[in-house]
């Protein structure tokens, strides 16, 4: 299940926000959470080094929601259960502040 930046500014229960954005981008602007840049993603997951529970509600994110569904499906394939993209990415987060 995705998430709307509207309802994400609303959530209330306990999750892990992914940031799969690049570094420079997550320096100049971030909201919190793990930053794992996309293309480590997938050799995190492999080497198992990923250390959330694979029950935990995850919500990904990145600039525009693009990257951050690309990862959703990953966590999705790994094995995580409760993973959620943020749909719009930061940018439309921003609109809801």
């Amino acid at each position: 299940m995705d998430i709307s930046a509207k309802d994400f500014n609303q959530l209330q229960t306990d999750y892990v926000i992914i940031d799969v954005r690049e570094k420079l981008e997550y320096h100049t602007f971030n909201i919190g959470g793990l930053n794992i840049p996309l293309g480590k993603l997938p050799e995190l997951i492999a080497d198992e080094e990923l250390d959330i529970d694979q029950e935990k509600h995850i919500i990904v994110i990145c600039q525009r929601g693009i990257r951050s569904k690309t990862a959703k499906i990953l966590l999705q394939n790994a094995g995580y259960k409760n993973v959620s993209n943020l749909i719009g990415g930061i940018i439309m987060l921003q609109r809801y502040d």
